[in-house]
């Protein structure tokens, strides 16, 4: 860059202070290779995760599901083949545009037309109370400045005696395998994201923020304290991952 050259404003990385504009801005950048970097980085893993959150929430034809942080609607387009209308929304327009291009109406073949994307701020949800019957968020609420808050807003768009499924990164209860799952992010993972993605550092933000990440048992706490009721967890390969289901109360 010559001296008089503009600095670019669009951010390589977000960083723990999780400003919604640079952790927007980075999703943009790397929407178009999300997927497929998630595949290889997880070694496969995230599309047996996928698998058991839409076990998890257990959608059926003619409910109305909420896919928060969908991302490119990956986790989106597993929900809505049960013939349930699913809303994908996300914060980040590239990835919006992404999933719109790959399963919206102009995508081959006509795309889902049980699946609508919609931008949408989890601290602030464009949604009416009580207008789903299940909401669930994958590897997003990690991302969120506030998810104290987001917890509060899912809970307010549920309609009573719907479902809550939160799948995130989390805390590996054995020390063997914590240790090496440690080495993996730590040593691994940088040296395959800069093969494999066209903004390694945003990868780098992935570790600080797991590392940041609350535990399991936490977690449940704070989604006890948002309103839902009837908590409960359980690890996914070895707790790297965790999936967190709840009941919005009854009226």
């Amino acid at each position: 860059m010559t001296p008089d050259a503009p600095e670019s404003t669009e951010p390589n990385r977000a960083d723990l202070g999780k400003d919604p504009a640079r952790v927007s801005g980075m999703f943009d950048g790397v929407a178009a290779g999300y997927d497929r970097t998630n595949t290889v980085l997880s070694l496969g893993n995230d599309r047996m995760w996928r698998a058991a959150t839409t076990r998890a929430v257990a959608p059926k034809a003619g409910e109305r599901i909420l896919d928060l942080a969908a991302g490119t609607g990956a986790s989106s387009v597993s929900l809505a083949r049960s013939g349930a209308q699913v809303v994908a929304a996300d914060f980040s327009p590239g990835m919006l545009a992404e999933g719109e291009r790959r399963h919206g109406a102009a995508a081959p073949g006509g795309g889902i037309p049980n699946l609508s994307f919609v931008e949408a701020d989890a601290t602030a949800l464009p949604f009416d109370d009580a207008e789903f019957d299940a909401v669930t968020m994958s590897f997003g609420l990690r991302n969120v400045n506030e998810p104290r808050v987001a917890l509060g807003e899912l809970l307010r768009v549920t309609k009573p005696g719907g479902r809550l499924v939160i799948c995130e990164f989390s805390h590996p209860p054995s020390s063997a395998f914590r240790k090496l799952y440690s080495f993996y992010n730590d040593r691994v993972l940088p040296t395959v994201a800069k093969t494999v993605s066209s903004n390694s550092e945003a990868y780098d933000y992935l570790n600080e923020s797991i590392r940041d990440w609350p535990d399991q048992r936490t977690l449940m706490g704070w989604i006890r304290e948002a309103g839902w009721t009837g908590v409960a967890y359980r690890n996914l390969t070895g707790g790297i991952v965790a999936l967190h289901r709840a009941t919005k109360p009854a009226a």
